[in-house]
């Protein structure tokens, strides 16, 4: 039991020091948008602005925030949800713009692995 409360510390101060706290986390692959879709609709409406840190995801709200953590590097990015995907391979979680690929250094690989965790609203 003591070894338990010491991992349960252990998160609640890691989630702290990160900022904002996390709802839920989820685990799987993350690819990004082509650029040959840059200007057209999301689901919520919006064109596709390759510059903006933004993501589609099946089942979150849009305008929900999430921090998107590289699994291999650590690197981290928080995206804001204003689409809808990934379609195909169900092991893909996020797809995510051009700009927030950047930041995870993914561009070369296409596809990684990463935690996804939704953040509490401020």
């Amino acid at each position: 039991m003591p070894r338990l409360s010491a991992v349960l510390l252990a998160s609640v101060v890691t989630a702290s020091a990160c900022g904002a706290s996390a709802l839920e986390t989820r685990t799987g692959r993350a690819s990004y948008y082509s650029d040959a879709l840059a200007g057209r609709s999301t689901a919520s409406g919006e064109p596709y602005d390759p510059g903006e840190l933004t993501a589609a995801t099946r089942d979150l709200p849009f305008d929900t925030r999430v921090r998107v953590t590289r699994v291999d590097t650590g690197e981290s990015v928080v995206v804001r949800v204003n689409d809808r995907g990934p379609f195909g391979d169900r092991r893909r979680i996020i797809d995510l713009s051009r700009a927030a690929a950047e930041r995870l250094h993914m561009i070369r690989e296409g596809v990684i692995e990463v935690r996804v965790e939704i953040l509490a609203e401020d």
